[in-house]
């Protein structure tokens, strides 16, 4: 719709200036110019023109002294493991859009550190990995920023968001490093940094608000809300669904792969996803929200002496509901962290637990965390005293389990598939529960449905090119990504090379997903498979053996520029993995294990080495 002189106060002139100019506006600039007006006139600032200031402006002269100049140019710099620090960071470059900022959003494996010295604003949105250590995708640039080649940063201001969880002694700690290290270049705070435990929604969001406020843009402060802060999981999608609006999924299978005789129990679930709108990729991943085991939460009940039907408000004024439902739905009961436990110290007299966290009492405090849960706590320090009320109000909400997606989008439309292992041990004379895992397991049926939300995972992704060889290591139910990779790629007709090594304990009882598998390995599509069943043999075999005994193969599928790909436990497995492809490179390419440690973080940052841990 065009203007017209003889329905607006402008005139003819005015009126075709607009007109040429509106339409080459986008729809950022549109929004950027009506915030700017809106501002001013709140501001009581006069906009004039040449033709006095009750007339129509066709040129913009400000009669006040001119405000601080806000550079407009930002750039979002994230590290991300499991997609959380990539989507928010996705959030905030659309805010800041919104707001009329110049966004430059990049992965820090992706930026070219030599343009750190030409900032003026840098935002850090990054996750803490295994034991205080930087994601992947983070290394690099983590190991530039803390060696002598990091340039002085006297003209940066930035601002850090942590993600990470509690549970965890080294919380945190990676945004830590950077928050740090920034300040010691000389850059300074846009914002304090803020650090976020699992449930991150609420504390994103005041971070963002601070950041666009700390920008001048204080009426942009209002339009961030918790709301759309969880719905950063759903960025690429038009889904209403999202981490903060789960989505209802119908359970359509729910079977066990492992045979009789197994000692594990693996289970295979199918989920529909007909009618909610989500989409995933090869490689993302699937956040379901779990239950506590309703024995678990009996027995804390008893021994607390509490009444389960008790009315304890839930968190952020979202009602109220029964002891019992609030122990099981929403808050988590079998992970202490320290944090938790400052926190109970405060409600209650004991003076043991206030010794277990005195300083030099570290190692002590550390060992009971990692060995107990709530109701031990409960026990052993004999906090019966405290009341339901106050001790809910301390809990942190029940976090989603992710689990890896086990199922091609073009092989099974409107359906994810999972491959969950089941956790169940004894200790200290009582049985427990893997909380997901175990319900899954035990309490969900066929025609039952579960909460859940896709999580975009954008650092495990098949290559660009079809034609490009793969490599996937992955024990266990670390497999279940590689099914949905080869599933993808057999639809998709790609020509590329395709390599499996397996590992589980027993042939006979733990080969997951074997007939599909040798399917694969008839049809052409799976190229090599080589698997280690550790318990079959005298001498333990694992995979990083496999990989050795096919050192030679894996050298050249590398040379010839294969993709490799890590999926299963961080601590070791992984560990192992990483340490035999950089001795393979030593033996194989002749490099020094300095050179080798330098190629595979040179395969990190061209995508070609991606790994899924946890």
């Amino acid at each position: 719709m065009e203007l017209q002189a003889n329905n607006s106060p402008f005139t003819q002139e005015q009126t075709e200036l607009l007109n040429r100019l509106l339409p080459t506006l986008s729809q950022t600039q549109l929004i950027w110019l009506s915030g700017y007006f809106t501002a001013k006139q709140a501001a009581g600032t006069q906009v004039v023109s040449s033709d006095g200031p009750s007339s129509p402006a066709s040129t913009i002269n400000e009669t006040s002294a001119p405000a601080a100049v806000v550079s407009k140019d930002i750039t979002v710099l994230f590290g991300s493991q499991t997609g959380n620090s990539s989507n928010l960071a996705k959030k905030m470059t659309k805010k800041l859009e919104e707001q009329g900022f110049q966004v430059n959003l990049s992965s820090m494996s992706d930026f070219k550190t030599n343009q750190l010295k030409k900032l003026q604003n840098l935002l850090i949105v990054v996750s803490t990995h295994g034991e205080g250590e930087p994601p992947d995708s983070a290394i690099a640039f983590h190991e530039f920023l803390n060696s002598k080649r990091a340039p002085k940063l006297e003209q940066l201001k930035y601002s850090v968001l942590a993600l990470g969880d509690t549970s965890y002694e080294f919380f945190c700690q990676t945004g830590k490093d950077f928050d740090t290290r920034l300040e010691e270049l000389g850059a300074g705070r846009l914002t304090p940094r803020i650090d976020c435990d699992v449930d991150f929604d609420e504390s994103a969001a005041d971070w963002m608000s601070q950041v666009l406020e700390s920008l001048g843009e204080k009426s942009a402060a209002n339009l961030v809300s918790v709301s759309s802060v969880g719905a950063a999981d759903s960025v690429t999608t038009e889904s209403v669904y999202s981490r903060s609006n789960p989505f209802q999924a119908e359970v359509l299978e729910n079977l066990n792969l492992n045979g009789r005789g197994s000692d594990r129990e693996t289970r295979h679930l199918e989920l529909s996803l007909e009618g909610s709108g989500l989409t995933y990729q090869a490689g993302d991943s699937l956040g379901i929200y779990p239950q506590n085991h309703p024995q678990l939460v009996e027995d804390i009940i008893s021994a607390s002496g509490w009444n389960a039907e008790e009315l304890v408000s839930l968190s952020k004024n979202k009602g109220e509901v029964s002891l019992r439902e609030a122990l099981q739905f929403h808050y988590e009961i079998t992970v202490l962290t320290k944090p938790l436990l400052e926190q109970i110290v405060k409600i209650t007299a004991n003076a043991e637990l206030r010794k277990l966290l005195e300083p030099g009492n570290e190692q002590q405090l550390r060992s009971y965390i990692s060995e107990h849960d709530l109701l031990d706590l409960i026990q052993d320090y004999k906090l019966e005293g405290v009341s339901a009320k106050d001790l809910v109000s301390v809990l942190r909400k029940v976090p989603a389990r992710l689990y890896s997606i086990a199922s091609s989008p073009s092989a099974y439309p409107d359906e994810v598939h999972l491959t969950v292992r089941t956790v169940r041990y004894e200790h200290k004379g009582r049985n427990r529960y893997g909380v997901c895992s175990t319900q899954l397991a035990e309490r969900i049926q066929p025609g039952e449905t579960l909460p859940v939300f896709i999580q975009q995972n954008d650092g495990f992704k098949l290559p660009d090119s079809p034609d490009a060889p793969i490599i996937m290591i992955g024990p266990g139910t670390g497999v279940a990504p590689f099914r949905a990779f080869l599933g993808e790629r057999e639809e998709s007709g790609s020509e590329g090379k395709n390599w499996l090594i397996y590992g589980d304990q027993h042939f006979a009882t733990d080969f997951l997903y074997q007939v599909e598998w040798q399917r694969w390995l008839a049809d052409g599509i799976l190229t090599n498979m080589d698997v280690a069943f550790s318990r079959d043999t005298d001498q333990k075999v694992y995979v990083q053996h496999r990989m050795q005994e096919r050192s030679r193969e894996i050298y050249e599928w590398l040379q010839e520029g294969a993709y490799i790909y890590v999926c299963g436990d961080e601590k070791k497995m992984a560990h192992d993995v990483h340490s035999t492809l950089a001795a393979i490179l030593v033996q194989e390419g002749g490099m020094t294990m300095e050179q080798a440690t330098d190629y595979l973080i040179e395969l990190q940052q061209q995508k070609r080495y991606q790994r899924d841990v946890y």
